[in-house]
C-alpha cells in the first residue's frame, strides 16, 4: 500500500510493478498527482532528470503511463485513516471503514494533508468564481483574473495565466512581495497590473462572479471587473491521522533509517514526508528514495528475494 499519489508514489507504483509487487495507491485528493497537480499543473519544473523543462502536468501523466503496464488499484479521493496490525501484515483502515490488507506500507505523502488559507471576502464563492488552484489555464481564456497574494505560487500563476487571460491583476496585502526577485521583475517588466497595500473587500454578482472592490491604503474603493479570482494565500498543512501510526515525527516529517524503514516495522516513507541528516527536498530525491524504499520491502516480504533487483534496462 502506497499512502500518497505524487510523483514519489506513483514512482514507486511502477518500482513495486518492476519488483513484481501488487500495489494499491490511496490519496485524499481526488487525482493522481498530489501538489502538482493541485498547485501548479501548468507550471515548468526543471529539476527532474532527463527533462531539461518538463510541464506539471506532464511528468503526471508519463509516471502514471510508467506505473499502468504493472495495472496499481488507486484509491483516489479516500483518506488513510488508521493502521493496525493484520494477521499476515497490516491493515490499512479507509474513511468509511474499508480496510486494505498490506504486506508493508510506503508513505510518500508530501506535505501532508493541505488546507488553502481562506480569503475573509470570499465566503460562499468558491465554485462560483474564486479558486485556489489552476488545473486548466484554458478555462480562463478570455477572462479578466484577479489574483490575490504575494507569494511565489501568486506570481506563478499571474505569469501563466498573462497570456491566456483578457485581463490579469494581482492584488497583496503589503507593499513588499514574498516571491523571488526574478519572477517579480517579470511581471513588472510584462506590465502586469499590480495593487498593493490592499485587500478584497466584496466579490459581486448573482449566479457568478462578475465584480471585485479592491481597498489600497488611503485610496476609494475600486471596482474591478473579474470572472475568476484566484485566492493564492497560501496553505496549511499537516499529516492527519498518520500521526498517530505510532512513527517518530518530527515537524510533520517521519524519520526513516538508510532503507527508509521508519519506527514502526513494514513501515516506509519516502519524498517530502521523510527525514534524515542531510535530507534535500526535491521530487529527484523522492524518486531516488522510492526505488530505495521499494527495493528493502521487497527483501523484507520475501527474505530469498536479492535486494538489488538488476537494472531495468536488463527486463525483457
Amino acid at each position: 500500500m502506497i499512502v500518497g499519489a505524487g510523483p514519489t508514489g506513483l514512482f514507486a507504483a511502477y518500482y513495486a510493478g518492476f519488483r513484481g509487487l501488487s500495489t494499491a495507491v490511496v490519496d485524499a485528493l481526488p487525482e493522481a498527482g498530489g501538489q502538482v497537480t493541485a498547485m501548479y499543473p501548468e507550471k515548468m519544473i526543471y529539476d527532474v532528470g532527463g527533462f531539461p523543462a518538463i510541464r506539471g502536468r506532464d511528468l503526471i501523466k508519463g509516471l502514471l503511463e510508467q506505473a499502468a503496464p504493472w495495472q496499481p488499484r488507486y484509491l483516489l479521493g479516500r483518506k488513510a485513516e488508521g493502521l493496525r496490525p493484520g494477521e499476515t501484515g497490516l491493515d490499512v483502515v479507509l474513511d468509511g471503514g474499508q480496510t486494505v490488507h498490506a504486506g508493508a506500507v510506503l508513505i510518500t505523502a508530501g506535505i501532508g494533508e493541505f488546507t488553502p488559507r481562506p480569503l475573509p471576502a470570499g465566503q460562499g464563492w468558491l465554485g462560483r468564481g474564486m479558486v485556489h488552484f489552476v488545473p486548466s489555464l484554458d478555462a480562463h481564456a478570455g477572462q479578466d483574473v484577479i489574483v490575490v497574494g504575494g507569494g511565489d505560487s501568486a506570481f506563478d500563476w499571474v505569469l501563466a495565466l498573462h497570456p491566456v487571460a483578457a485581463s490579469v491583476t494581482l492584488v497583496h496585502r503589503r507593499a513588499k512581495f514574498r516571491a523571488a526577485d526574478s519572477i517579480v521583475r517579470q511581471a513588472r517588466e510584462l506590465g502586469i497590473r499590480m495593487i498593493t497595500d490592499a485587500e478584497v473587500t466584496e466579490l459581486r454578482g448573482e449566479r457568478a462572479l462578475a465584480e471585485v472592490v479592491v481597498k489600497a491604503k488611503g485610496a476609494e474603493p475600486v471596482v474591478l471587473p473579474a470572472q475568476t479570482l484566484v485566492a493564492a494565500l497560501g496553505f496549511t498543512a499537516d499529516l492527519g491521522p498518520i500521526e498517530s501510526w505510532g512513527l517518530k515525527i518530527d515537524r510533520r516529517a517521519i524519520a526513516v533509517d538508510s532503507t527508509m524503514a521508519t519506527a514502526r516495522e513494514r513501515v516506509y516513507a519516502a519524498g517530502d514526508v521523510a527525514a534524515y541528516p542531510g535530507k534535500v527536498k526535491l521530487i529527484a530525491t523522492g524518486f531516488g528514495e522510492a526505488a530505495t524504499a521499494i527495493n528493502n520491502i521487497a527483501v523484507a516480504l520475501d527474505p530469498e528475494a536479492h535486494l538489488f533487483p538488476g537494472h531495468s534496462s536488463n527486463a525483457e
